[in-house]
């Protein structure tokens, strides 16, 4: 079984008094009903489950009154054997996006407080215009990813221990042990190829087999073209398909931001910019802004209009590349894709830690692939795909826009200079 984080936040969140209902939503295939579900047999006596998506006549639950009596006698008559016992009961409203009644319903059930609810629903397909009543201020947000790397060191038997004795290196910037750090580039590299995704991770660590890996991988993002033909409207189908199949495109050429031409011929921010944002509010992209001036506050000196996109399972880029692609990752052989594979797993990284993404860029000659706040400074990233921790670009920075430290992300074990530093790729983890 796979341990994942967003379970001790649900344990806080049941901790508390007065507590609001719980939005757990995440892309498609993360885990969200496994952890819902697991959750509830162990912290509650009774639990009951209304799937919309697997069982649509659950819907008429919710059709009359919304008043939460009238809740308890339908779902009492519809789901025979529901213990509805306040205080004891935890109602899990699974794949809600498709009842948009029983988002309204969520206030209700809240302001009764008898009952704990967990609403979970896919990001795709989530519309808040369905919504007669959105349920503002009776709803607590958490959004749910594929696992963290840290997370996919537990699927693979790395102890926590072992984990704070590597964060104990990071932190006093001291030398890994050689065969602890030859290891966690190992793992860090499977990590690429597999990404996330709870089933990818569980068939990786059962069977270690990155053939079947790969076609559950390739399963998903047939998935996601499906489902933005499902849920974009009108059109925004092919619009959003366009965008997301143009990805592994963009990471093949030396671009330092998103070319709509890349996408269509003569495609302009106009005709693509909602299909791209559709993309983001669905879970599948992240966006990485450039920056006006490397400096705080970050997000002051973001340009809205210039920016990187990135895949947020690295696994499922790695699938959407050419056959053999993860063969290349595993053998260090990128070819093409040079260090943006890299850049794409610590941004996933990165975001999954709930930073938001910034990168520096300036006439097509000088880039920093990352700029996050650290110690109350901007400081600089660079990712390399390698062991060569050579740049022009960081001495730059340093040298001519007042940023005071810098971090290189590649192959190399620790070492330090007088205003950066070099750490293994693995402990972007640690940032």
């Amino acid at each position: 079984m796979l341990k994942r984080k967003i379970y001790d936040d649900m344990v806080r969140w049941k901790a508390r008094d007065g507590k609001l209902s719980l939005l757990l939503e995440g892309a498609r295939q993360v885990g969200k009903t496994f952890i819902v579900e697991l959750f509830a047999r162990e912290n509650y006596k009774y639990y009951i489950t209304i799937n919309f998506d697997k069982s649509p006549a659950y819907k008429a639950i919710f059709e009359g009154d919304l008043d939460v009596e009238t809740l308890i006698k339908q779902i009492s008559l519809r789901i025979p054997g529901a213990e509805l016992v306040p205080g004891e009961t935890l109602v899990f409203l699974d794949e809600i996006q498709h009842c948009p009644r029983a988002r309204t319903a969520l206030k209700f059930l809240t302001q009764d407080g008898r009952f704990d609810v967990i609403a979970s629903g896919s990001m795709l397909g989530i519309n808040y215009q369905d919504v007669p009543s959105y349920p503002v201020g009776y709803v607590e947000h958490l959004e749910m990813y594929s696992l963290d790397f840290e997370e996919f060191l537990w699927a693979n038997g790395v102890s926590p221990g072992s984990i704070a004795d590597i964060r104990g290196y990071f932190e006093k910037r001291k030398t890994v042990p050689t065969a602890m750090h030859e290891r966690m580039m190992e793992l860090f590299k499977e990590y690429i190829v597999v990404g996330g995704m709870p089933r990818m991770v569980d068939e990786f660590v059962t069977t270690h087999n990155f053939a079947g890996v790969l076609k559950l991988q390739k399963a998903i993002v047939s998935g996601y073209v499906d489902d933005i033909a499902k849920y974009a409207s009108g059109v925004e189908k092919m619009k959003a398909r366009a965008c997301f199949l143009s990805i592994p495109k963009h990471l093949s050429k030396d671009y330092k931001k998103f070319q709509y031409s890349i996408v269509e011929r003569g495609g302009t921010a106009r005709k693509f910019g909602g299909s791209l944002m559709w993309l983001y509010d669905a879970g599948i992209i992240n966006f990485c802004y450039n920056l006006s001036m490397p400096e705080l506050p970050l997000e002051g000196n973001a340009k809205s209009d210039v920016f990187k996109v990135y895949m947020r399972d690295t696994g499922l880029l790695m699938s959407m590349l050419d056959d053999g692609s993860q063969e290349d990752i595993i053998d260090g052989n990128l070819g093409i894709y040079k260090g943006a594979i890299y850049e794409n797993v610590v941004a996933d990284i990165f975001s999954k830690a709930g930073k938001k993404l910034y990168y520096f860029e300036r006439n097509g000659k000088l880039e920093i692939d990352f700029f996050i706040r650290k110690d109350k400074a901007a400081t600089a990233v660079e990712v390399k795909s390698a062991d060569n921790t050579k740049s022009k670009s960081m001495g730059v920075v340093i040298a001519k826009y007042g940023v005071k430290y810098g971090i290189k992300l590649s192959a190399k074990n620790v070492s330090t200079t007088e205003y950066f530093d070099i750490l293994p790729l693995y402990m972007a983890m640690f940032l």
